[in-house]
């Protein structure tokens, strides 16, 4: 199946200053490594988030923020959470990556792809840039499937190796969107826990530091898999964030690209199963280039197919 990637050279104008993890040679390094490894994949470049898009999930004080701070050099939103005069088209890209994929999927047009943006999203809440996210891409993306498509049932299913708290806070209360995490636990932002369920629509899988990759797949095979078949999505969304790997330097969980190609393959069933084969992946976390190189190479030859 052919794999259409979104991106943006606006992608990389979001400076977050010196030695700071979230940096523009991420993207730059998985796009790269896509270009080598695939000749056959469908580039396009995303278009910009609309404001009502965005007002879906976000407050106006959130779109203030983020789109009208004057930034002359970087300014700090909180200690790990940047912004410079690239950063709000870099956002709009984000989220318009996530639209733009939705619509393709769920018109048949392409119901494969990768959105290869930057910052990435799924700390941000309602009201809050946080965590090195700005916008909520995947929640932007999944709620333009709902209102936009008039889907019933989506499934966001996140693996980065920190949990996604703004997209379950966001979504906590609206039974129409299932969110499946493994997350390393305890780290960064200390939600997740097993016992959160939202209205019956949460799924959270913590997962011990050094766990390695049985541990990881165990917790899909075991709870979350199986809560995503009997939930039978329209449309999966993927919170793809690749810091659970062992060269990452911000976690420990130990995961090879291999456990996330299989994890990939095991929801690309669950797609063609229930959703006609739409699968929208969204780049989150993964602060090792070459850990990210191998990662995303893996991922996307998952989507295809091929792995």
């Amino acid at each position: 199946m052919t794999v259409r990637v979104y991106t943006h050279p606006a992608c990389l104008s979001h400076d977050t200053g010196s030695g700071h993890p979230e940096r523009p040679q991420r993207l730059a390094a998985v796009t790269e490594a896509l270009h080598e490894a695939f000749d056959d994949l469908d580039w396009q470049q995303s278009p910009c988030a609309g404001r009502a898009e965005l007002l879906r999930v976000h407050t106006p004080g959130l779109l203030a923020q983020v789109l009208e701070t004057q930034a002359t050099g970087v300014v700090a939103l909180d200690p790990d959470t940047l912004l410079s005069s690239g950063s709000a088209e870099a956002a709009l890209r984000a989220a318009g990556a996530g639209i733009a994929a939705v619509d393709a999927a769920v018109t048949g047009e392409a119901p494969r792809a990768f959105c290869a943006v930057r910052p990435p999203g799924h700390h941000a809440t309602a009201s809050t840039a946080m965590g090195f996210c700005l916008f909520n891409s995947v929640a932007v993306a999944a709620m333009h499937a709902l209102e936009r498509h008039g889907l019933s049932r989506v499934a966001i299913v996140d693996f980065d190796v920190h949990h996604g708290n703004g997209t379950q806070d966001i979504f906590a209360d609206d039974a129409r969107v299932l969110y499946a995490s493994t997350h390393q636990w305890p780290l960064y932002p200390g939600t997740g826990a097993a016992e959160e369920r939202g209205v019956g629509n949460l799924r959270n899988a913590p997962l011990p530091p050094g766990c390695g990759g049985r541990r990881f797949r165990q917790a899909w095979v075991d709870a979350l898999l199986p809560a995503i078949d009997g939930f039978a999505p329209q449309l999966l969304l993927i919170s793809a964030g690749f810091d659970g790997h062992w060269r990452d330097p911000l976690a420990q969980v130990q995961l090879d690209a291999e456990d996330y190609a299989w994890l990939t393959r095991e929801l690309a069933v669950l797609s063609q199963r229930h959703a006609a084969g739409r699968l929208v992946s969204m780049l989150e976390g993964g602060y090792d280039l070459q850990a990210l190189r191998e990662c995303s190479v893996a991922h996307v030859e998952a989507l295809r197919g091929t792995a």
